[in-house]
C-alpha cells in the first residue's frame, strides 16, 4: 500500500528556526526502505521544495534551534508541522526526514 512521505527541512539561521521546506513522496514497503530513500534525496530534495512558514511568537521572533530540538526529544515536534501535514494529506502518525538546513548547509546522513 502507498503511503505519503516527507522530507522536511529546518531552515536554522543563527540558531533559530527560521522556516520549513517539504518535498513528498507517495510510496510502498518497509519504513526502513523509505527512510533510506528520504535520506538519500535531501540534498537534491532541497532545491524543489516548497517553504513553509516557521513558528514564531507575537513579536515575530522565531523559535530557537534549542527549544525545538526540546520539543523534539519529546515527540512534540510534529505539532509544528501540522500545516504541511494538512497541505499534503498525510495521514496521522506520518513518516518523515527532518533535514537541518543550518547557515545555508544542509546536514544529511
Amino acid at each position: 500500500m502507498n503511503e505519503i512521505i516527507l522530507n522536511i527541512y529546518l531552515i536554522i539561521n543563527n540558531n533559530n528556526v527560521e522556516a520549513f521546506k517539504v518535498v513528498s513522496y507517495e510510496m510502498e514497503g518497509g519504513d526502513d526502505r523509505k527512510i533510506n530513500f528520504l535520506k538519500s534525496c535531501a540534498k537534491e530534495d532541497y532545491s524543489k521544495a516548497v517553504i513553509f512558514d516557521a513558528p514564531s511568537d507575537n513579536n515575530g521572533k522565531f523559535m530557537s534551534y534549542k527549544k525545538f530540538h526540546k520539543l523534539e526529544k519529546r515527540g512534540m515536534h510534529f505539532q509544528l508541522f501540522e500545516e504541511i501535514f494538512q497541505r499534503f494529506e498525510v495521514p496521522e502518525n506520518p513518516l518523515i526526514c527532518v533535514t537541518p538546513v543550518v547557515n545555508g548547509e544542509i546536514y544529511s546522513e
